[in-house]
């Protein structure tokens, strides 16, 4: 289970299914679960006060200036259209909201509690009637079937995550039942209560020039919300802030408690890193979230630093690392072979990389769902065995005699050898290393004089192609300068072996638009996991989705074998049995080579100005600034006297 607008963040942990049901029977239906996990009996009771990791008393106040990257064109969250506008998670609520500390575990927020039957067949919500809209109006069943049919229409990651929810229908004053159409889907009741909630009125109503809204389409209109914050100003592709509502329906509750501490948030778009950081340095920024192994270890010697103005940390979470990878087209014809898709992952150098680049902070990614439980190892036996012995003829046989591995470059010699085991590849996909004459590019005078008389001035070059005689050629697809600097010592080594390989560097809104058209060759693309997968595989994998514009699957994986795994997962009857059907899936898609993996670091580096409270002790699945630390007046008051000096 993932849900993409507000992240859920997990951790390798035993699975008890849903709220403890020790005898599941009819009357467990009559139970109105306060809270529903996926990994265990959740940790609060219907009588908590608050989370043991905010600081309940913790002050409200105070403003966070932060940076984004890039640009944006509109404040929808939820169409499939457009750059969205970082933030624009903190204007909604959901029916269920998910605990920073528990993996795969939320509790009731604008619902009160959810019952659902032994057999998982449906859930139903019992909505607080104090719940509402920011201007004031009651969130009604209305406004939940309306956010669910709704956000269908206008995501087709929606309707993916959704696709087993039958109907939504009201059932009481404050009560909607959602049906499924199929049971044993354990997961759905959990996945429905992650359902972000819309004003049915707002969205049905006309802007201020008196047209029609449309929620799957761009505005730039600020939202009528119903969560913890709303837009106060926004100046569209540079600069957008949002300001606490000091009258937010569910700050006493025990589940907001100390949490959206911060009057106002500030996120100001930059072109890239490089002035964002200097502003970072000089305090025009507050925050600053590092994902730069290189300017970790070498750029944090400013003065304010050393003087202890500005704090930094690696703090440890505890989640399953995202695959983040380079992610081949699979609609194109080069990269249709898996042979050809293999030779690409043994001519990246990772190690080098590590030690040239990251300052060997970085592990390589061997896994969809690294640092969990979930990560296949060894070979496959047992109930894994024997689930992927029903799609036997359908994958790749090594994938039940050779243990799967990255090529690791530690010794002398080792590159070569995955050199040759490349070359060896290509030739037998049909493609083969010649030696023809190119153009010169820094030819100079003399050379042009030797051209003029008919003296050949061009040089050899090692050129890959195909019977067809198509050379191969392949283009990276980015949209910031970070990767940049990695990818191009990748393609030096590509070009090794004859492949001509480009780097193009676009702004966001043309890199969307290539990318939800599927116009690229690869891209750098990251795929998050929760400790409980579920739904969401069939729109990262799924045959259905591939060729569906803008979904997950950016790689356009059509594999019969695949969707019967995720089917696998999706209906897994515990957790035993989803372990193995994940682990079976894990080593199938690792064996297609549908992408180059990348590497995790398991930390976030943070570095701030000390101005800010934070709890005793955080979460354990993220640093949680945003949402459980505070500003500190004194210590503000504190800093700017320093800073005069």
């Amino acid at each position: 289970m993932q849900m993409r607008l507000t992240p859920l963040i997990a951790a390798a942990l035993a699975f008890l299914s849903f709220s403890p049901i020790p005898n599941p029977a009819k009357a467990d239906e009559a139970q109105c679960h306060n809270a529903m996990s996926l990994v265990g009996a959740p940790k609060y009771g219907p009588d908590f006060k608050n989370f043991d990791w905010v600081n309940p008393d913790a002050p409200k106040g105070g403003t966070v200036r932060q940076w984004a990257n890039g640009t944006f064109d509109t404040l929808n969250p939820f169409s499939d259209k457009g750059v969205k506008a970082a933030g624009l998670g903190l204007i909604y609520d959901s029916l269920f909201t998910p605990s920073l500390d528990e993996p795969s575990t939320q509790y009731a927020l604008i619902a009160e509690c959810a019952t659902y039957p032994d057999d998982f067949s449906s859930v139903t919500f019992k909505l607080r009637p104090e719940a509402k809209s920011q201007d004031g109006q009651p969130i009604t069943p209305e406004d939940v079937i309306f956010s669910f049919d709704a956000l269908k229409k206008a995501n087709p990651f929606y309707a993916f995550y959704y696709k087993n929810v039958a109907k939504a229908e009201k059932t009481g004053d404050h009560e909607v039942k959602f049906t499924f159409d199929t049971k044993g889907n354990r997961e759905l009741p959990m996945i429905v209560g992650e359902l972000n909630i819309v004003p049915k009125h707002y969205w049905e109503g006309k802007d201020a020039n008196g047209n029609q809204r449309d929620i799957g389409k761009t505005t730039v209109e600020p939202p009528l919300g119903n969560g913890p914050y709303k837009i106060k100003s926004v100046d569209v592709s540079r600069k957008i802030i949002f300001e606490r509502v000091p009258d937010y329906w569910a700050k006493d509750l025990p589940v907001m408690r100390g949490q959206q501490n911060f009057d106002n948030l500030e996120f100001t778009y930059y072109r890239d890193r490089t002035p964002a950081f200097e502003d970072f340095k000089t305090g025009s920024i507050d925050v600053w979230f590092e994902n730069q192994a290189a300017a970790w270890a070498t750029q944090y010697n400013f003065e304010a630093l050393k003087k202890g103005l500005v704090k930094k940390e690696a703090i440890p979470v505890k989640r399953v690392a995202p695959m983040q990878a380079f992610v081949f087209n699979l609609r194109r014809k080069e990269f249709q072979d898996s042979r050809v898709r293999q030779a690409f992952n043994l001519l990246f150098n990772f190690e080098e990389a590590n030690k040239k680049l990251f300052f060997n902070l970085y592990q390589r990614v061997d896994s969809y769902f690294a640092n969990s439980d979930l990560a296949a190892t060894g070979l496959p036996e047992g109930r894994e065995l024997e689930i992927l012995n029903e799609v036997k003829d359908e994958v790749p046989p090594e994938v039940f005699t050779t243990v799967w591995k990255n090529p690791v470059n530690e010794q002398e010699g080792d590159y070569r050898k995955h050199q040759q085991e490349a070359l060896k590849l290509l030739e037998a996909a049909g493609w083969k290393i010649r030696s023809e004459d190119v153009d010169d590019p820094s030819c100079g005078t003399w050379c042009k004089i030797k051209k003029k008389i008919g003296i050949s001035s061009a040089s050899t070059a090692r050129v890959l192609r195909n019977e067809a005689g198509e050379q191969m050629t392949v283009e990276f697809l980015i949209n910031g300068d970070t990767f940049e600097r990695i990818i191009l010592p990748y393609a030096q080594d590509l070009a090794a072996l004859g492949i001509k390989a480009t780097v193009r560097n676009v702004d966001d809104a043309q890199y969307k638009q290539r990318e939800d058209n599927r116009d690229f060759d690869i891209i750098v693309d990251s795929f998050a996991q929760s400790n409980s997968p579920g739904n969401e595989q069939r729109d990262f994998w799924g045959s259905a989705a591939a060729d569906k514009p803008a979904s997950r699957n950016t790689a356009g994986i059509k594999n019969p074998a695949v969707d019967k795994l995720v089917d696998k997962i999706v209906f897994a009857k515990d957790r035993a049995d989803l372990v193995a059907a994940t682990h079976a899936l894990d080593r199938v898609l690792l064996r297609n080579y549908y992408v180059v993996p990348h590497w995790n670091y398991p930390y976030e580096r943070i570095a701030y100005w000390n101005k800010f409270g934070r709890p005793e002790t955080l979460p354990s699945q993220t640093s949680g600034f945003s949402q459980v630390w505070w500003y500190d007046a004194d210590k503000a008051k504190a800093l700017e006297a320093a800073k005069g000096k």
